[in-house]
């Protein structure tokens, strides 16, 4: 049977075996997953990046849908490293969290990690630690039978933001206060909600939102800028399913499908009522899946993420056999859209969770400045569930940088924006702009000790924006 295709920071094949007169599958092979140096070319000049190399030397893992599989992970560096598996559901111990509760890999090791590929989705896999910066990150696709059925091409496209400095340096520039902040007086605000900003002075003195603190030295789409983009050969009235993850750092992006129709009918993962739009807002670790349809007389139509804020950009062309495909710049005449919930609140998922009584409620207080560069949430009680439970969370953003929130080991539905209760999009990662509040629901049926729950900004985190949801008595 085959199967398709803080500091530190699957093809699969198995064989048939006649014995004693009945066919026996064989146990299939874990899968090998490497961590390695490689080089890539930055405009023009050469970067020394991480990798994660899967089967047939392609980057990436790609899973068959409701099964579970081995995985070998191989630290090929010459430092400790760890990687954590966004958007899967393993156990507690597999998660990929340094200390939480396996201890960094060190150089040369080998670990065996279980992993189940629960529905079709697309999901990623990156360094819980400052590597990440470092591009050590790749596309983890599950892919079912129905996905295989339709008469679509896939494109998987990878953002990252990427800097010559190393992330020590960043960081402690940026705590050191000589970081690159942008406030947001005088930027481009179309599409920014305003219906919650009562404690924000818009008459220009304290506004203060802080929209990037890093100024980078480039924006990548699978490893490349728009100088050198990657070119995607489609057919002439052909569909695509685009799978764009945002693996960057520090930036969130709009990802623009510019002349092509289009509709999103999944994010991070899970599907959604499909939603036609063009325009999509995109934090890190967040992901989009659209449904394309290529005109019948083809042609070259540029996919692109709009740095939040500013006129830098990224992306990917697809192309029909015989189109010109024009040099584009990798910075706009106009800056890029702040985000907004406004999207969110649109976005119903397909397969909701089932109505149930709420058992437990928490309030998290997002708090923290560019002053000092602290970090933190904030709760009246520590986040504990019990197994079997309907939980739901209320996070609320008292700070003046949108923070994109992560909740390892378990999948939520938001319920709330702004405290409008609706049936929202299943997910794993949520953005809060300033000032604003999201609540969501899960159902504890993952056990662990602590699961990870923080902010999906790299430097965020790795300066205190970072909790721990735990099971009583695990």
């Amino acid at each position: 049977m085959n199967r398709r295709d803080f500091s530190k920071t699957l093809l699969m094949g198995g064989s048939g075996l006649l014995l004693t007169g009945r066919a026996v599958s064989a146990a299939p092979q874990p899968l090998k997953l490497a961590v390695a140096s490689r080089t890539i070319d930055v405009n023009g000049r050469a970067a020394t990046v991480f990798g994660l190399t899967g089967p047939n030397d392609r980057p990436g893992l790609t899973l068959a849908a409701s099964e579970t599989v081995e995985v070998d992970l191989e630290n090929g560096l010459s430092e400790e490293t760890m990687v954590h598996w966004h958007g899967l559901l393993p156990a507690w111990d597999q998660d990929g969290v340094p200390d939480m509760p396996m201890p960094l890999l060190k150089a040369g090791e080998t670990r065996r990690y279980t992993l189940p590929s629960g529905n079709p989705g697309t999901h990623w896999m990156h360094a819980h630690t400052l590597q990440e910066q470092n591009l050590l990150a790749a596309p983890l696709v599950v892919r079912g039978p129905e996905e295989l059925a339709r008469d679509e091409q896939e494109v998987v496209v990878l953002l990252h933001d990427f800097s010559f400095t190393p992330a020590e340096e960043l960081l402690a520039k940026l705590k050191s206060g000589s970081g690159m902040g942008m406030m947001m007086n005088g930027m481009n605000m179309q599409g920014m909600d305003h219906s919650n900003m009562s404690g924000m002075n818009m008459g220009g003195g304290m506004m203060g939102m802080d929209v990037n603190d890093i100024e980078y030295d480039a924006y990548l789409a699978n490893d490349r800028t728009l100088n050198d983009p990657q070119v995607v050969q489609v057919e002439k009235g052909g569909r695509v399913r685009l799978r764009i993850i945002n693996g960057a750092t520090a930036t969130a992006f709009t990802i623009d499908t510019g002349a092509l129709d289009g509709e999103v009918i999944a994010v991070d993962g899970q599907d959604v009522v499909p939603l036609k739009n063009r325009q999509f807002p995109l934090s890190m670790g967040q992901r989009v899946d659209f449904r394309l349809q290529l005109p019948r007389e083809g042609g070259a139509f540029p996919v692109l993420a709009l740095r939040e804020g500013g006129a830098q950009r990224t992306g990917v062309i697809l192309a029909t056999p015989g189109a010109t495909v024009s040099k584009l710049a990798d910075a706009g005449e106009l800056q890029g859209p702040i985000l907004s919930q406004a999207t969110e609140a649109k976005l119903t998922a397909a397969r909701p969770l089932a109505p149930k009584t709420v058992d437990r409620a928490y309030a998290v207080n997002l708090v923290g400045s560019m002053q000092g560069y602290e970090w933190g949430m904030q709760s009246s009680a520590d986040l504990l569930v019990r197994r079997g439970e309907r939980v739901v969370v209320e996070m609320r953003n008292h700070s003046m940088m949108t923070h994109p929130m992560h909740l390892h080991g378990h999948h939520f539905q938001i319920v709330a924006v702004n405290g409008r209760e609706f049936s929202g999009a299943v997910r794993d990662t949520v953005f809060l702009p300033p000032m604003t509040s999201i609540a969501f629901a899960f159902d504890a049926v993952n056990p662990g000790k602590a699961w990870a729950f923080h902010c999906h900004h790299l430097y965020h985190m790795a300066t205190g924006m970072m909790a721990t949801v735990g099971y009583e008595g695990a």
